[in-house]
């Protein structure tokens, strides 16, 4: 039986997931807004949609699994939105499905460690966002979904070196934050682990396994690359969008015992050093 994946917002995780997949043989379908995106999905071997131009219809009909990646808003899931009926209409059919949502819906912990089974309480606005759409996507019966909570995303072209040479890398201070953080080929390696091994309902942290404060990350960049290490800057003193200060409002360090317990997933980078010494070793 053909494998055929359906990907809503096929961007830069679902991409790396897709790289594993194709060489065995599946049909992957993805969406995007934006019609050079497009090009670039084709060249990679996916067959791109354009929403809301495109008749997504005869696709979605073909899909065995399914993937989301797109971010909610203030009226909701637009996948769900747009699609929520055909979802449900699919869902029985399908061996797998697949939402990313992010490590954000578990909020302020003050350094604590949280796991899948610990109370959603987000602290901001966007982990809010995603606590209501995680309930959307469970709220379809019969879907085989899988939920998962994505850390700190890095990898190719997302890492922190080019801030560092060009000199505007920050090392902004903030005693007892911490962050994790997820390589891409971690992310897509667990995501392919779970289509193998369907257990709809479960939730899982995609994480690495060294929660660290994001000046240490800053300051090995600069090692890595031989440069002096940025100067440090308190957090009560840095010039930060409200975007980039939101993301310093919670501290957590995130439990990834799951993916590794019952997916028998060992991380191709189990903490950021490994993580920016392969990407440095990629950028040749």
């Amino acid at each position: 039986m053909s494998k055929v994946l359906f990907s809503f917002g096929h961007g830069y995780s679902a991409r790396a997931l897709a790289a594993r997949l194709l060489p065995q043989g599946w049909r992957i379908y993805g969406t995007t807004r934006d019609a050079g995106k497009a090009r670039a999905l084709r060249a990679e071997g996916v067959i791109p949609l354009l929403w809301g131009t495109d008749d997504l219809t005869p696709a979605l009909h073909e899909a065995t699994h399914l993937l989301s990646s797109v971010a909610p808003t203030e009226d909701g899931d637009p996948v769900l939105a747009r699609h929520r009926a055909e979802i449900a209409t699919l869902a029985p059919r399908l061996t797998w499905a697949g939402y990313l949502s992010t490590t954000g819906v578990y909020g302020d912990h003050q350094g604590g460690w949280v796991d899948e089974d610990t109370p959603l309480t987000p602290s901001t606005k966007r982990g809010r966002l995603r606590v209501a759409a995680e309930t959307e996507w469970q709220a379809i019966r019969g879907l085989p979904l899988h939920i998962f909570r994505l850390a700190g995303i890095y990898g190719p072209g997302r890492g922190p070196f080019e801030k560092v040479r060009q000199g505007t890398a920050r090392r902004i201070i903030k005693p007892g934050q911490v962050f994790s953080r997820i390589h891409v080929d971690d992310i897509a390696q667990v995501l392919e682990a779970s289509i193998m091994a369907p257990r709809p309902g479960t939730a899982y942290n995609l994480c690495d396994d060294d929660p660290a404060p994001p000046q240490d990350v800053i300051a090995h960049a600069a090692e890595l690359l031989g440069v002096a290490v940025p100067d440090a800057i308190p957090f009560d003193e840095a010039e930060m969008s409200p975007m980039a200060r939101s993301f310093y409002a919670e501290s957590k360090r995130v439990s990834n015992r799951r993916i590794k317990d019952d997916l028998g997933v060992r991380l191709i980078h189990p903490d950021y050093r490994s993580g920016l010494r392969a990407l440095l070793v990629q950028e040749g």
